[in-house]
């Protein structure tokens, strides 16, 4: 095969979007969630991975939380790994879910929204989740809250539930 063979077969490849995220706690045990500007429900600091700039899921979360609320954490242990199927509005996403760690009370009077793309900043109890985020995220977060309430390791699911 030649590179230019090499380049058309690369180029013809699906597309797969790759998201990162920190779930950040507090003392009492609640979730640092998000409200997004750009669709109803809320989200955990995060986003896209600027892979074509060379950025790892774990950078992507790192930069990504720094940018949306202005905590520069360097993420934990990967939590979660979800495969989320493709939709008729984007093509599928692999999300990466990191430990935040638990942030002492006073780290949270530091938040600093991005504006651009949010409207607050909460946080929420695990039990309470359901009325905040979308049903995958909320599975996801369990399952990371699930590993970390374990001591540790890594869950793979598929669009929230476990991979079998």
């Amino acid at each position: 095969m030649t590179t230019l063979d090499y380049a058309a077969y690369i180029a013809g490849l699906p597309r797969v979007l790759a998201g990162a995220a920190a779930v950040i706690r507090d003392p009492a045990g609640r979730v640092l969630l998000v409200e997004p500007n750009y669709r109803e429900k809320w989200a955990l600091p995060g986003g896209g991975v600027e892979s074509a700039d060379g950025e790892t899921p774990r950078q992507g979360a790192r930069r990504e939380t720094a940018e949306e609320v202005g905590l520069d954490i360097e993420p934990g242990g990967l939590l979660v790994v979800d495969w989320v199927p493709g939709t008729d509005e984007r093509p599928p996403l692999v999300a990466f879910l990191y430990d935040g760690g638990v942030l002492p009370d006073e780290r949270f009077a530091a938040i600093r929204i991005q504006e651009e793309e949010l409207l607050s900043w909460r946080l929420v109890a695990p039990a309470d989740l359901d009325a905040y985020l979308s049903e995958p995220l909320a599975r996801r977060l369990r399952a990371a809250l699930d590993v970390l309430a374990a001591g540790g390791g890594a869950v793979e699911l598929e669009d929230g539930r476990p991979a079998r």
